[in-house]
């Protein structure tokens, strides 16, 4: 290309040009990858919880170090302060984490409140920390039926929402009382298969954008108000 384009609404001083170098392959992190999973029933043989576990083995048996989140005793979002043990906890979990598993039950044809209120416990910012921002998330479902993905689609977009980079793959498993046998584990079938096609792929977009993230969800538009309040605080000094 001989000549840039015309761009006069962008400040080429802010404007980062993506190149390959930028995306360089990042050395030893020093840990495997940090996985945590959320599940979304409370009840004493919960099939999401069974899946989620299933998916925690499976993770581990890749190398990634996991943990999974309890959500027994953690109030609704707004009724206790965020001091709360139980969302000092969960708030702690995200941020160590690279990489997260939601897994939730369809109740009427949505997420339960079990899992949706795991997730609004999960602030866009933390100060200058965002703790969901940049971490890859997989989603799960279990059904008492019939195959939906109505709960995936939903997990979807929160994780979007969250700022997450939701991998393609994703798992729904219907009438999930037939998959798990008395001990909880899952028997074998094609849907154990793809739980495992999903943790496999999880944990390859883990690797590869783990000491990345940053660069990766650093914008022009919020370099670009950055700017103007610097400016702005300058002005304010006169």
């Amino acid at each position: 290309m001989d000549k840039l384009p015309d761009l006069p609404n962008i400040k080429p001083e802010l404007l980062d040009l993506p190149t390959p170098d930028k995306l360089a392959p990042v050395g030893d992190i020093g840990h495997p990858p940090r996985i945590l999973l959320l599940y979304g029933s409370l009840r004493e043989r919960s099939f999401s919880r069974f899946l989620t576990e299933e998916a925690a083995r499976i993770l581990e048996h890749f190398g990634a170090e996991v943990q999974i989140f309890d959500p027994t005793e953690l109030p609704m979002v707004g009724s206790v302060p965020e001091t709360h043990p139980k969302v000092v906890e969960l708030r702690a979990l995200c941020l160590w984490s690279e990489g997260q598993v939601w897994c939730s039950p369809e109740r009427h044809g949505a997420v339960t409140a079990v899992i949706k209120n795991q997730i609004d416990w999960i602030p866009l910012e933390m100060g200058a920390i965002r703790p969901s921002q940049g971490r890859t998330l997989a989603v799960m479902q279990v059904c008492g039926g019939s195959q939906s993905f109505n709960v995936v689609n939903t997990l979807r977009l929160l994780g979007r929402w969250m700022r997450m980079f939701t991998i393609p793959n994703q798992s729904s498993v219907p009438m999930a009382y037939k998959e798990f046998d008395d001990a909880g584990r899952m028997r074998p079938s094609a849907y154990y298969d793809r739980v495992v096609d999903v943790m496999e792929e999880l944990f390859k977009m883990t690797l590869l954008l783990r000491g990345r993230s940053d660069y990766l969800t650093d914008r022009y538009s919020e370099r670009n108000e950055r700017a103007r309040k610097a400016i702005d605080r300058q002005i304010d000094k006169l």
